[in-house]
Order: C-alpha cells, then structure tokens, then sequence
C-alpha cells in the first residue's frame, strides 16, 4: 500500500467556508478566459469549472464593466445552487475598482494581488495598502501572486546593484530568485503590517520553467508558513503544458508543498476549459492525494492484441465510469476510489486485474476468445460471446452496490 506524502504544515485560510492549508486536501483552482463583463458566458463558464471539480474560480476584474458584472454573476451562480468560491484578479487599477464598486469587493470570496503592478513608485505602498484595507473591511482573504513577467523591476534592480558589489556576484537567475520570493515574503509582511493575519493570506510565486518552479518552492517552503498556490505561469499548450505542469507539480507535491494548484494550460481552438481541472486532479489522484473519479488502467498494447478490441473496450469502460462517478458518488461513499484495470492479453493482463479493485483480462491474439473477471484480487467469473462489454459493466454496478458504503440521505 503506498504511503502519501506527508504535508508542509502551512497556516489554514478559510475561503468562503473552503480550506485550504493546514491539515485540508489540496485544492483545485482554475480561471476563466471570457470577458468578464459578459456575464452569460463567464456564468456558463464557471459552471462548467465547478462541475468538472474546480474548487475556486479566478475572473478577471480588469476595469469597470467587469467589476459590474461581478454581482450579477455571483447572484446568477447562486440561482444555479453553484456556490464556488470566486477569485477577483486584479492588476493596475484594483484600488481603485475595489473601492468604486463595492458590491464587486462584498461578492467576491477572494483578492489576487500582484505586487509587480499594483502600483509602481511611491504610488506602490498607497495602492497596495487601500486594496488590504478594502479586504479587511469585508473580511476577504488575499493571495499575494508574484509573477517573474511581472516582477517589480525597482526590487530586481536594487537586488542586481546590490549582487554587483560583492567579490562573488550570484548569476541573474539566483538573483531573480531572490526578488521574487522578497516581493512576495515583503508584500505579505507589509499586509500584516496593516492588520491582515496570517490566516488570511496565500503566496505564490510563478515562473515558467520547472527547475525554477521548483526551487523558489523549496525556499519558500522553508522560509514561510503560509499557504502556498503551485503552479507553472503559461505552462503552454497539449503534452508540453500538461508534461511541464505535471512535472513541477508532482516535484513540490511529493514533498509535501503545495496548498492550492493549477495547470495553467492554453486550450487548443475550441476546446474546453476544464482540461486544466482534469489535469491537476490527475496529479493528485496518481500521487495518492486525493481521488475524483475511478481510475482505468489498460495496457499500452503490443505484438500479441494486434486487434483493437481490447483498446475499445478500455475507452469504454473508461467513459462509463466517468459519465457514472456523478451517480456513485451521490449514491456511495468512497466510489471514486475504485481502480479498474482492462488487460489485452494472458502475460499480465490476470496479474494487473488482480492488483485492481475489479479487473478484466481480454484474450490477445491467438488466444482463447474468454475474459476472466477478477475483482479483490479473486477470479469471480469468465466472459465470452458477443456481450462481454454489457456484462463487465453490469459487473462494475454490482461491484459499487456491494464495496462501497450507502449514503444517508437524512
């Protein structure tokens, strides 16, 4: 049985009655990408987010319009009985938007806010500080989001001066290091200094490379306490955004670090938003951090199932038990932790199907045309004929019924 990671024990911050650090899951966050001040789309847009499972949602509240719109699309949300926590991202002109609407400031469950361009100059401190007092008049809890596109060049400047005298200067990256985790580690001291505690603030500081990612995590793991949010800033499009999201990710989650994630994916035309949802509860679910859904492990497939069959019936079964969580999970406890295996041929197919919750191990090339089911580990009967899929599935639905505990309903 694997063991999971132990955490970083980081200050809780309470987020619309959602935890986050201290001993709560992990948690999954996304962002929208409509213009905010349309308030169907983004409404339609976040409903998609929270069904997928993101457990906050980042709008962005650029300019007047859409700090308008964010009390129509939070009263729009809660019409639905959608109740996830959304995320004001503010940049420039927070300040400002916060103080001139403050229904904007009420509605919203959470502040973004970037020290890089809050303000630049004397203008800095002064904006930074109306948007803590706005936040502590209505109770919100802040993230202090450092970007390295974004990061305050008087600080980088000051840092790079400084490195420049000594005998041994550290090279740029090092020093880059540093000013990002000041900006954060600094801008989070001056809002406690203004009266927000501890428990009320997230960091995070986003880069675009792993190896960076990494590092700056480790430092801030070690020199903080806050609740820290992970994530890869334009992590990039398809296999190279998911490969370098799920890179850094698992890095900092196996050692314990990490409070909130996201994959901040760019969607190919036309796709759907949610993939950066799917993918970070990927991660946690392979790393044994929390579970979302029932996972399908199948074999990859070689010389001995050169028939597609058994590639079929995996992507079967696999939609099935996607498209039946939602049932399960209100219907059973625990469902979502359910692992079933589909195996195409005799070398490891019986083997993998008994390591899984419920396994089926089809006939390769050559092979007699029976499947045997396995389920805890034990053979519990053999498929043959033309209805092997219906029956596996009528199998999977006894086999919730039977191992997972009924909800009550009360």
């Amino acid at each position: 049985m694997s063991q999971q990671p132990k955490r970083r024990q980081a200050i809780a911050v309470d987020i619309a009655g959602i935890g986050v650090g201290g001993d709560n899951p992990v948690r999954v966050q996304s962002m929208t990408d409509t213009d905010t001040s349309d308030v169907k789309r983004t409404v339609n847009q976040i409903a998609e987010l929270a069904a997928a499972g993101s457990e906050f949602v980042r709008i962005t509240v650029n300019n007047e319009a859409a700090a308008r719109a964010v009390p129509e699309i939070k009263t729009a949300l809660l019409r639905q009985q959608i109740t996830t926590p959304l995320v004001g991202d503010f940049h420039y002109n927070g300040h400002r938007l916060l103080k001139q609407f403050p229904d904007c400031a009420e509605m919203l469950d959470k502040y973004r806010i970037n020290p890089g361009n809050v303000g630049f100059g004397h203008k800095r401190d002064q904006q930074f500080s109306e948007m803590i007092e706005v936040a502590l008049r209505y109770d919100k809890p802040v993230r202090i989001g450092v970007n390295w596109g974004s990061l305050d060049q008087a600080v980088l400047a000051s840092m790079l001066d400084d490195n420049a005298k000594l005998a041994q200067p550290a090279s740029l990256q090092a020093v880059t290091h540093d000013a990002l985790i000041h900006s954060a580690l600094a801008s989070a001291a001056y809002a406690e200094s203004l009266g927000m505690q501890k428990n009320k603030l997230i960091i995070s500081v986003k880069v675009s490379e792993v190896q960076d990612l990494v590092t700056i995590y480790q430092r801030l793991a070690t020199e903080c306490d806050y609740a820290l949010h992970l994530g890869l800033t334009e992590a990039g499009m398809s296999s190279k955004g998911i490969v370098a999201s799920t890179a850094a990710l698992a890095i900092l989650l196996q050692q314990g670090i990490g409070d909130t994630i996201r994959c901040s994916l760019t969607p190919l035309p036309g796709a759907s938003r949610t993939e950066e949802v799917i993918i970070c509860q990927h991660i946690l679910q392979s790393l044994g951090l929390r579970s979302f859904t029932p996972l399908v492990s199948a074999c990859p497939g070689c010389g001995r199932t050169t028939s597609s069959y058994f590639r079929e019936l995996a992507n079967k079964v696999q939609t099935y038990v996607h498209d039946r969580i939602p049932v399960w999970r209100e219907h059973y406890v625990a469902a979502e932790t359910m692992k079933v295996a589909v195996m195409g041929c005799v070398v490891n197919g019986p083997g993998e199907s008994k390591q899984a919750n419920l396994g089926i191990s089809l006939p390769g090339t050559g092979e007699a045309p029976i499947a045997p089911v396995f389920a805890n580990g034990e053979k519990i009967t053999t498929l043959r004929g033309e209805t092997i899929l219906e029956d596996f599935y009528q199998i999977i639905e006894d086999y919730v019924a039977a191992n997972y505990a009924k909800r009550d309903h009360k």
